[in-house]
């Protein structure tokens, strides 16, 4: 059983917005799965029950209990290779391939980066839960590059209080469409699921807030290397800013142009620096890795049409 208890204040929404909106956005649960706790009366506005599209705004208290019957999920350990960029008692720090999933979810189960933490780790914290054992956060599954992984309860709460507060820097480096004007900016949104398509994420009036910032590093003409740097992290957040902003990222399948020049398998997104603070020591670390391959060759054919 799957138990979620929340007092809630409403704050910061420039309209009013729907009840069930609102908590699937604050939550992550479904509308649909919203919707079913607030008929069973689950939900309380100002100590009142009120309907799915009852309109909230600035000030209205939420309590919510929520309660769902849950398919218990039991991650298996299988042998695939990892690339430890480092490891020690208290936590390591992966490079992902890009087409990997982190956590086995309804459509993966297997072959995920879980699967083969379990394999290759004895230990792994577990503040997530049984198919997230070590996680401390996420990347999309063909973006690739570095996450920290957690290997005690104590090392996990330390590291996601570092990204909670922002003090665990995540860098990465992306190709996007276009020659982006500025040298560097600061992209600064509210993001939502998309009311067009919940798989999608959308820069709203009445999602959560989300920033970016970004440096250019190289042009070449129709494209621009970029170095995004996040100050929060929201579900799919760079891609989601880069199409904002008029550039989405090449290879983007879900927010990328129709058309496109190169044929890959995803995003040209990496995750190439981590700082964070040690979790024991307090020392603070920065771990890089290069970019993969398949984005380099791209590099190289941009560098050397452009020559010609």
């Amino acid at each position: 059983m799957l138990e979620l208890n929340l007092e809630l204040v409403v704050e910061d929404i420039s309209e009013k917005i729907r009840l069930d909106i609102f908590l699937s956005n604050e939550t992550g649960w479904t509308r649909s799965q919203v919707k079913y706790q607030i008929d069973n009366e689950r939900v309380l506005v100002n100590g009142i029950c009120r309907k799915a599209g009852f309109l909230i705004k600035n000030g209205d208290v939420i309590k919510i209990s929520f309660t769902k019957e849950i398919l218990e999920i039991n991650a298996e350990a299988e042998d695939i290779k990892l690339d430890i960029i480092y490891e020690d008692e208290d936590f390591a720090i992966i490079n992902k391939p890009q087409g990997m999933v982190v956590h086995p979810a309804p459509g993966s189960y297997n072959h995920t980066l879980v699967n083969a933490l379990l394999y290759y780790f004895d230990k792994l914290s577990k503040n997530g839960d049984s198919i997230r054992p070590g996680i401390v956060h996420r990347i999309d599954k063909d973006t690739s590059g570095l996450l920290v992984v957690a290997k005690n309860d104590k090392s996990h709460e330390s590291l996601a209080k570092q990204i909670a507060e922002h003090s665990c820097f995540r860098h990465y480096l992306a190709l996007v469409e276009g020659n982006i004007k500025e040298d560097n900016g600061r992209i600064e949104t509210y993001i939502s699921r998309s009311k067009q398509d919940r798989k999608m994420m959308a820069v709203s009036d009445d999602g959560k807030i989300a920033i970016t910032n970004f440096f250019v590093k190289e042009r070449f003409g129709d494209y621009s290397l970029v170095e995004f740097v996040l100050e929060t992290g929201r579900t799919h957040q760079i891609r989601v800013h880069s199409k904002y902003i008029g550039h989405p990222i090449v290879g983007d399948k879900t927010y990328g142009i129709k058309n496109q020049k190169f044929n890959l398998n995803g995003q040209l997104l990496h995750a190439y620096k981590l700082e964070l603070t040690h979790p024991t020591t307090s020392k603070r670390m920065t771990f890089e890795c290069e970019l993969p391959e398949y984005f380099k060759k791209i590099l190289v054919k941009l560098k050397n049409s452009n020559n010609n």
